[in-house]
């Protein structure tokens, strides 16, 4: 889940979200209608497909997008169903995990169709419990996972206190008055004070703009999702399993035990909190890179590739 906020540790005049970077608008088909995208355009060395969390969006890799293009890639990066600037159904039914998890499957087979080289997948947040059901549901989609800050089921913790007053906050006021709460929340932390100001007011107006509906379901979702650890061991998939050293939704300790679980590969980003993508920018790339040119070698997993899995 992305709150308003940043770490401590990042520099007040990093624009974070609003970070240049030369990506494209694009849209993909997904299950609902159409999905928002910003995508880097063709690379040498593969593709990358990232997923942003609860009420976050594509921004959220604005930090990264021109890096790793620089390196080669391929990347795009999504807004899910009813975030930001992908439209949504009024259903929160229409806003499972399985339900998102297709939405995902969609865009992998059109970037595998039109790209060369390894597809690898990112889920941050809540998108990680999205992009782990996409891998479940057709293994052979992607040759990596990374989950960044995310888990091995339900949220816990004061986070998830938070969504059980969303309901509630939803029917009074809309998602104005959950934008309002959570501002007057967001604004007694030192952290939120440090983000400049240009990105507080994005980060105010992309949040207006998610479907109530999507709200609901998502939270619902967040809430329910079972430990599916073992089946993602299973499929053979290399992981990644990188969260902050500070991380405040999933514990640390639990994304460890998540990664050792997994037999995955485990990195600590220091410096940041639940949002390494932009509050250690430089650190999550390299994590990134060199993970993914383990997997390009065959290093990265106890199967060589997705190829071997077809």
């Amino acid at each position: 889940m992305v709150l308003p906020g940043g770490s401590e540790h990042t520099a007040p005049d990093d624009l974070r979200q609003l970070a240049a970077h030369q990506a494209e608008g694009v849209p993909f088909r997904g299950g609902a209608g159409e999905l928002a995208a910003l995508d880097t355009g063709p690379g040498t060395g593969g593709t990358v497909l990232l997923v942003a969390g609860f009420t976050g969006s594509k921004e959220d890799f604005a930090p990264l997008l021109t890096p790793l293009a620089d390196a080669g890639l391929r990347v795009v990066a999504l807004d899910q169903r009813g975030q930001y600037e992908s439209p949504g159904p009024g259903d929160p039914a229409q806003y499972t995990v399985e339900a998102l998890a297709a939405d995902v499957l969609a865009v992998l087979r059109r970037l595998r169709a039109e790209t060369d080289g390894p597809l690898h997948l990112l889920g941050h947040s809540f998108g990680g419990l999205v992009t782990r059901a996409a891998v479940l549901a057709d293994p052979a989609a992607v040759d990596s996972l990374t989950l960044l800050g995310s888990g091995a089921g339900r949220l816990t913790g004061p986070r998830a206190e938070l969504l059980d007053h969303l309901a509630p906050l939803l029917a009074a006021g809309g998602v104005q008055l959950v934008s309002d709460t959570l501002e007057q929340l967001a604004m007694t932390d030192p952290r939120r004070q440090a983000v400049p100001e240009p990105t507080r007011a994005f980060l105010t107006a992309r949040f207006l703009r998610n479907h109530p509906a999507g709200l609901q379901g998502m939270a619902d979702a967040m809430l329910g999702e079972p430990d599916r650890v073992a089946e993602l061991a299973a499929t053979g998939v290399p992981v990644l399993v990188a969260h902050g050293a500070a991380d405040d939704a999933w514990t640390p300790a639990a994304q460890a035990d998540m990664a050792q679980r997994l037999g995955a590969r485990h990195e600590v980003i220091d410096r940041s909190v639940h949002s390494p993508a932009i509050e250690n920018p430089a650190r999550t790339l390299a994590v990134l890179l060199d993970f993914w040119g383990a997997v390009a070698a065959g290093q990265g997993s106890r199967d060589d590739s997705a190829e071997a899995r077809r």
